[in-house]
């Protein structure tokens, strides 16, 4: 009996250390093949990243580009006649020299009524002796050896009662004088003074015929002037009888009567032999 129940202990105990080895065996086995899941782990994606291209319009192309273009060049100036004048009612801007000895005083009365306005035109008798007085008074002994206005008087009383400035300018030629004078009237619109009869006389210029545009042309030919002669109607014993205002001085006339400076009462150092003209700068 007790070999049966030791016997029978000993199988239980076998039979439960069986379970129990089979039971840790799964579990190790179990461990094994099914291991408990880790936690995620974050992985950095660090390849460059593309932009996103969304749909839009297509971009309009530049426009071509032009071939660049040469400027044309600049025609150069026709050389043609041109025929020029100033004053369009020279018998409205004349006076006569009150006096034989006043043709400087009148050649400034008409370059003032030239130069306007035409409501400041003044042809009075007074305003002559006005002119002359003013003249005489601005006038040196060495602008004027034997009294009365010279050149320079003139000037400083055109520029006392106009609104124009003038200069005196001496030329060794006729053609140049004849020239600048007819460049400067085109260029201001005001009229020109020239001395003529050897300095004894004043002509008032407003315009002139040339084969050229003296503006452009500096070889352009001026053949003759529009006066206005302050000695008209008279007639001189010299030079002969005038002309109404406004005639055009072809080149004969010019030649006749427009000489260079000389005078009886002594010499002018600068002027003698030369050409004077009083001509507006502005």
């Amino acid at each position: 009996m007790r070999k049966d129940l030791g016997f029978v202990l000993f199988v239980v105990a076998a039979v439960v250390l069986g379970l129990v080895t089979w039971k840790a065996a799964g579990v190790l086995t179990s461990e094994a093949f099914s291991p408990e899941a880790s936690p995620p782990v974050a992985v950095i994606d660090t390849s460059p990243v593309r932009p996103v291209q969304t749909a839009s319009a297509p971009a309009s192309s530049p426009d071509p580009v032009s071939p660049s273009v040469e400027p044309s060049p600049t025609p150069k100036p026709v050389r043609k006649p041109v025929n020029v004048k100033i004053e369009p009612k020279p018998a409205a801007a004349f006076v006569s020299e009150a006096k034989n000895t006043w043709c400087a005083a009148a050649a400034v009365q008409i370059a003032l009524n030239v130069n306007g306005p035409a409501t400041r035109i003044d042809t009075s008798r007074a305003r002559q002796a006005r002119i002359r007085k003013l003249q005489v008074d601005l006038t040196t002994r060495k602008d004027s050896r034997n009294g009365g206005a010279g050149p320079l008087g003139m000037v400083a009383s055109l520029e006392e009662l106009g609104k124009v400035d003038y200069e005196l300018r001496i030329y060794d030629t006729r053609a140049a004088a004849l020239r600048a004078s007819a460049k400067a009237i085109k260029r201001t619109g005001h009229a020109a003074i020239l001395l003529a009869w050897r300095g004894a006389h004043a002509w008032v210029m407003t315009g002139y015929k040339a084969d050229a545009d003296p503006t452009v042309f500096a070889n352009a030919n001026v053949t003759g002037a529009y006066i206005i002669d302050p000695w008209y109607p008279r007639v001189s014993r010299i030079w002969g009888r005038s002309d109404k205002a406004g005639v055009f001085q072809d080149a004969a006339e010019m030649k006749r009567n427009y000489l260079p400076w000389k005078r009886p009462e002594g010499r002018y150092p600068g002027r003698d032999g030369k050409y004077l003209a009083i001509i507006p700068v502005s």
